[in-house]
């Protein structure tokens, strides 16, 4: 597997994304994982630096990698069950590259305007990467929301908003906490902190349903025609 964070505008969490996803699956379900960092502000780098410092932590490989990386990357998922790419909020070769050999691509919004307005742009990165990789799983994921109740529609718009530009939403979401700058700040993930909290909950909730996302095209496939969400 070959999971892409990424999208256009930056601080929407795709690095501490990135980093929770490869924690999932290192911690609970025992997976290889690679993270590969596209970042140039090396954010996960940094991360996984820091992380190595505490010898009580599920050790996490990490690559920077930079351009063209799409045959790296097939490469480095003939040696790891898992590879997590941080592609930072930025259109780049390293994205575009990515995004044609990835299984699962996962593009971060906040439900504000300055980052739905990127949409338009996204739903050209995905059509065209589709061309190459039809079976490409990709969905949208608002993060960072507010959890006031009265700012709920506002989350239902910008949902609303990425399917109009015919890009598949998540229903899972991640809302504003703490917890998420402070276990980045050290190295951590919201697992390691607190495992039965609600910011671990929002982490596997959005795993679980991209990753059903392709047992839903493969069902498509057993017809004449397969059904991919992506375009």
């Amino acid at each position: 597997m070959i999971l892409l964070v990424g999208g256009e505008k930056g601080g929407s969490g795709k690095s501490c994304l990135a980093q929770n996803i490869a924690v999932y699956f290192t911690r609970e379900k025992q997976a290889n994982v690679m993270l590969v960092d596209c970042d140039p502000q090396r954010t996960t780098s940094d991360w996984v630096q820091e992380r190595h410092l505490n010898p009580d932590l599920p050790w996490i490989n990490c690559v920077q990698m930079y351009g063209k990386i799409r045959y790296e990357l097939k490469s480095l998922e003939m040696h790891y069950d898992v590879v997590v790419v941080d592609c930072g909020g930025q259109d780049s070769v390293a994205l575009r590259s990515a995004m044609v050999v990835a299984s699962h691509v996962l593009l971060p919004l906040r439900p504000k305007r300055r980052d739905l307005k990127t949409l338009e742009h996204l739903e050209d990165l995905v059509s065209a990467s589709n061309v190459v990789n039809p079976d490409m799983i990709v969905g949208c994921v608002m993060t960072q929301c507010p959890s006031l109740p009265n700012q709920a529609n506002r989350i239902l718009d910008a949902k609303e908003v990425c399917k109009s530009f015919n890009l598949r939403v998540l229903e899972a979401i991640t809302y504003s906490r703490n917890i998420y700058d402070d276990s980045e700040e050290k190295g951590l993930s919201v697992m390691d902190i607190d495992p039965d909290g609600k910011a671990a909950v929002e982490i596997r909730d959005i795993i679980t349903e991209l990753l059903s996302m392709k047992a839903i095209q493969e069902d498509g496939a057993e017809g004449s025609e397969k059904k991919v969400y992506a375009v």
